[in-house]
This record gives C-alpha cells, sequence and structure tokens, in this order.
C-alpha cells in the first residue's frame, strides 16, 4: 500500500462565503478553478511521485474544505490530522475515497465528506499492471489566523 503525506498550512482567515452550503452545518465541496502546472495525468508515470503531485494538485480544494471546518469552530487558531484510503482504479480513477478514524484528530463527519469528495475527483495514470493500488494519504492540517 502506498504511503504518502501532504501539510498545509494556511496563513489567510476564510472569506465571506466560507461555510456555505446546502444543508446547515455541511461543508459543501469547493470549486476551485487552478490552471494547471503539472503535466496531465496521462503522461505521467504511474509511481509515488505522481501520486503525491497530483494529490498536490488538489491542495487549494482541501484548503477550501478546511477553511470553512475552521469558520464554523470557534478557535483562534487550529492543526489536526486527516488520514485517507483510497483506491485507484486499473483506469486511473478513484475508488472508495475514505476517512480512517485511525491516525484522524478531526472528527467532523462535514470535513471528511468534503475532503472525500475532492479526493474522488483526482485522476491519475492508469497502473502499468492493469489493477487495484489502495493509497493512504494523511493530511496534516494547520491553521494560523
Amino acid at each position: 500500500m502506498l504511503q504518502l503525506s501532504l501539510s498545509i498550512l494556511l496563513a489567510a482567515a476564510p472569506g465571506p462565503d466560507a461555510g456555505v452550503s446546502a444543508e446547515p452545518g455541511a461543508i459543501a465541496p469547493p470549486v476551485v478553478s487552478v490552471p494547471r502546472t503539472t503535466p496531465a495525468p496521462e503522461t505521467m508515470p504511474f509511481n509515488q511521485d505522481t501520486i503525491r503531485t497530483l494529490v498536490r494538485t488538489k491542495q487549494p480544494e482541501i484548503e477550501r474544505c478546511w477553511e470553512q471546518y475552521l469558520a464554523g469552530q470557534d478557535v483562534k487558531a487550529a492543526d489536526g490530522k486527516i488520514q485517507t484510503k483510497f483506491v485507484i482504479t486499473p483506469v486511473g480513477s478513484v475508488r472508495n475515497a475514505t476517512v480512517v478514524k485511525k491516525g484522524t484528530t478531526v472528527k467532523s463527519p462535514e470535513l471528511h465528506r468534503c475532503v472525500t469528495t475532492v479526493l474522488s475527483t483526482l485522476t491519475f495514470p492508469k497502473p502499468p499492471d492493469g489493477k487495484d493500488h489502495p493509497v493512504e494519504y494523511p493530511f496534516n492540517l494547520k491553521a494560523v489566523r
């Protein structure tokens, strides 16, 4: 199983629309348009560096999930860890993105749902062996307001 890590540091307070969603208390998955700075997934090799690079392309969206979560909290600065797992399918899509209880310090179902929704939008290169590849990926989340 691949194990990778991403730390996210936020230095700005959430914007006025942070935490806005269809359900009261729910964190809406963000819609973020980020210019492509990495090659198209299908042109990249299937390895840990590529997986890490592609997950990092979703960093602004994960940050937005965290900002929305913090906007509903009564704290000035916070940090936490979310341990995720997902499967990269033979076609390079993500299946079964979930937050693992063990190793996760932030127990917000809304935040978990937002993060797994973002992870589910990832596309990876097709694994050359044509098999499923499980991945564990922790997010170390920090905010300074």
